[in-house]
């Protein structure tokens, strides 16, 4: 119980420091840095609350994907992060203002929220795998959601392969039909070659 305690204030000390220098970095590109870094304490968070799958979830779509992605489009763009820092205090008060609002909202969620223990939790409930309980609910109760979720992202993936796609005039591309439809007159030619001598164009 106590290496789990110390785990949880070393996890959580460490997500909420890179969670600071996120937004107090100079350089983008150490921002996404403390970024992944939060994640990764964020994860072992969840597996210390027995959530492995959201762990795994957090590491491999968050870290994998959404924070490479960041570090990449960072790197790639030419950005003047210089000038977008000029206007940032005359939008000061509102963000604290929000600021506020979101600590007291959590302060409250916190003083009437009952803490549920692991001795108090059903004996069913904890005998069952996190990633079992949740594959139950997704598969079972929530199938059509589930489904109706991936093809809203599918058509989002090709609605934006659609859009950037760009065809430039110039440019050789391969058409399937053309290919297909060739006769054999046209694609090969029998030429009687002598001996010694080559084939004229």
């Amino acid at each position: 119980m106590i290496v789990q305690a110390v785990a949880f204030y070393i996890f959580a000390a460490v997500c909420v420091g890179s969670g600071v220098m996120v937004i107090s970095a100079r350089n983008p590109v150490h921002s996404v840095l403390f970024l992944i870094l939060a994640f990764f304490n964020a994860a072992g968070l969840f597996v210390l609350m027995g959530a492995e799958f959201l762990a795994m979830i957090l590491v491999v779509v968050y870290v994998g994907a959404v924070a490479v992605l960041f570090l990449f489009v960072v790197m790639m763009l030419d950005i003047d992060f210089a000038e977008l820092r000029r206007g940032a205090l005359q939008h000061l008060p509102i963000a604290g203002t929000i600021g506020v609002l979101l600590l007291v909202e959590l302060v409250f969620l916190a003083a009437t929220t009952q803490v549920v223990g692991p001795a108090e939790a059903p004996s069913a409930v904890a005998a069952v795998p996190n990633t079992l309980a949740i594959g139950r609910v997704l598969y079972t109760d929530y199938v059509l959601l589930f489904q109706a979720a991936g093809l809203i992202l599918l058509v989002a993936m090709v609605g934006a392969i659609v859009l950037t796609l760009r065809h430039r005039e110039g440019v050789r591309r391969q058409v399937i039909a053309r290919q297909i439809g060739r006769r054999r007159e046209l694609t090969i030619e029998v030429r009687k070659v002598r001996p010694r001598e080559g084939v004229s164009s």
